[in-house]
């Protein structure tokens, strides 16, 4: 499946200028390289704050020897199948061979043999070329083109598959263990992001459910992502996140499945592009979010904002960490050391926590424009009002 390049699948029906959109007040976090940008934009249109984490970066291997190796291999002694699983890397390929002066004996060889296609936009690059492709499985999956040569039978084939970032050593096992002779072609390898500051504050977003949903379009990205935090030591806490409040949204099951073998859900679009994985994700955020009356009104907790009627307003970190402690347990009074306990980085002398505290709320108070939702409660706690105002004290009282 070609998760790593997708198509928008269509801009979606428009929103009219001043309506409410289907992601306002909600954040999303983008962990693609390519098609980055696109894929913000498609999320930024209906209303997401959109937050850019590359997980990974794309290395080409136009000037690497082992490629040339393999390719002055191949023109010269023509394989029995080609696997070409991405445009970018067939593309690149090509490109290649023609700088070495190979073009035109390597594009003789592919005429000849049979050419697979991974997928529709692997078939258009291959049919710029001047190519034609003898088979493309209707699913875009590599497993489906690996069922197709097994049962074509791969005993004493000479096989290059071109390879999309990783290894693929399941495809390639697979093959050599049917008798095939399996030449791999490495166009161009994903490392991770040569700058891990954003990629870190993501997990750190996460950790703290400061973000709404995070997205993948390619299996590489999760795997890096999942890397990376285990060489913080915060993996356990991160699939913790993931299985329960922040949803990982790929843009299909070759994506997730990194995800789905560590038992972390995810939702997927019928169709694998990023249009559809929009779509998905208008329709599943708003549904996730449990709404509270509090004090007359409806308050609905999101990662970085409080939507009070229906308006979404912006809460500075310590006050959404606060609002979430309140929120599970509406209309209770939370001691004052659980909500200390949930402040970012509480720690230090128990004045400058008890001020943080304080401070925390009334920027809590401000940012939702309505001070009557947070009510102090008997024994120096706070409480989310209940459902109708009562006689309580002020709510600016400590």
């Amino acid at each position: 499946m070609r998760e790593h390049e997708q198509e928008t699948g269509g801009p979606g029906p428009a929103v009219p200028e001043g309506a409410a959109r289907p992601l306002d007040g909600f954040t999303v976090a983008v962990t693609a390289a390519r098609k980055a940008a696109e894929l913000g934009a498609l999320l930024e249109r209906r209303g997401a704050e959109v937050v850019y984490a590359p997980a990974l970066r794309t290395v080409p291997l136009a000037d690497d020897a082992e490629l040339r190796t393999v390719t002055s291999a191949l023109a010269a002694e023509p394989p029995d199948a080609v696997v070409a699983s991405t445009a970018v890397g067939f593309r690149g390929w090509l490109a290649a061979a023609d700088n070495w002066g190979l073009g035109e004996a390597l594009r003789g060889r592919l005429a000849g043999t049979e050419l697979l296609a991974r997928g529709p936009k692997v078939r258009g690059a291959i049919r710029a070329a001047g190519l034609t492709e003898r088979w493309s499985p209707a699913s875009e999956s590599l497993a489906e083109v690996l069922d197709h040569l097994l049962a074509e039978g791969v005993a004493g084939r000479r096989i290059a598959v071109q390879l999309h970032g990783e290894p693929q050593p399941e495809f390639v096992g697979a093959l050599r263990a049917a008798g095939a002779d399996v030449v791999p072609v490495p166009v161009y390898r994903w490392l991770p992001p040569a700058d891990l500051g954003p990629l870190d504050g993501l997990l750190d977003a996460v950790l703290a459910r400061g973000v709404d949903a995070v997205t993948f379009t390619s299996a590489p990205a999760v795997t890096s992502l999942l890397r990376r935090a285990a060489e913080r030591g915060i993996r356990p806490g991160l699939l913790a996140a993931l299985r329960r409040d922040v949803p990982a949204a790929c843009v299909g099951p070759v994506t997730a499945a990194p995800l789905a073998a560590l038992d972390v859900p995810t939702l997927e679009p019928e169709r694998f592009r990023l249009g559809p994985l929009v779509q998905l994700l208008c329709r599943e955020l708003p549904g996730r979010v449990r709404p509270l009356v509090v004090a007359g009104r409806r308050l609905e907790v999101r990662a970085r904002t409080a939507a009070v009627d229906g308006a979404p307003r912006p809460v500075p970190p310590a006050g959404m960490a606060l609002l979430r402690t309140l929120a599970r347990r509406p209309g209770e009074a939370v001691p004052r050391a659980d909500l200390l306990r949930a402040l970012p980085g509480a720690a230090g002398d128990e004045r400058a926590t008890e001020a943080d505290l304080e401070a925390a709320v009334a920027h809590l108070r401000a940012a939702l424009g309505e001070p009557g939702l947070i009510r102090p409660a008997p024994g120096g706690g706070y409480r989310l009002a209940p459902d109708a105002p009562t006689g309580d004290a002020p709510t600016g009282a400590g």
